[in-house]
């Protein structure tokens, strides 16, 4: 009778070790499954480094150049930020493509000795959502450090709640604004320290 307990006891304990195994293979091979799905959303984009002048770049300036002034009720509400917003001005940009049609954009422009402004993140909206941005504001940080750059700072619309929420996430902190934009109203500027 005892060996009949006992073997059934034994049983139990094999069939929730199976299924207490089963679960765990069942969860590695899942989150397996998302890295791999994040690692191939990443892989297949090429990031590119190039200049203000670069075609793709100019084109995403346009696009901004119309969402921003639609986002203020029309241009002549914004006639003061298009002087220095100029692509041609942004020395570095960064063009992330897919199979070779450009899906972002971003910018870094010297502002002094410190310090390099970061321009002109965008992301087509088919694209967002993927960590693209975040990877793009990494790199260039990054690209400032390599320039001698100590800190990173920007300049957005607190209406911008996206753009505010990436920034911050990232370590960006609210400043006073900077030249020009202290002098133009609906401005908002952030800065981080770059390591």
């Amino acid at each position: 009778m005892s060996s009949q307990i006992f073997s059934a006891a034994a049983g139990i304990d094999k069939q929730r070790f199976l299924w207490y195994n089963l679960s765990i293979a069942t969860a590695l091979s899942y989150i397996s499954a998302v890295f791999c799905f994040q690692e191939m959303i990443f892989m297949e984009l090429q990031y590119t480094w190039t200049d203000g002048n670069d075609p793709a770049f100019v084109h995403f300036y346009r696009i901004t150049e119309d969402y921003y002034s639609a986002l203020v009720g029309g241009e002549q509400n914004r006639k003061g930020f298009i002087l220095y917003n100029l692509s041609e001005t942004v020395e570095t940009v960064l063009i992330v493509s897919d199979q070779g049609k450009p899906v972002a954009c971003a910018g870094l422009k010297r502002y002094s000795q410190a310090d390099a402004e970061i321009k002109r993140v965008w992301v087509e909206p088919a694209y967002r959502r993927r960590h693209i941005a975040v990877n793009m504001m990494r790199m260039l940080e990054e690209q400032a450090l390599q320039q001698g750059c100590q800190r990173a700072i920007l300049q957005t619309r607190a209406v911008m709640t996206d753009a505010v929420q990436l920034y911050t996430g990232l370590g960006y902190q609210q400043i006073g604004n900077y030249p020009p934009y202290d002098k133009l109203e609906g401005a908002v500027c952030f800065a981080k320290e770059l390591k």
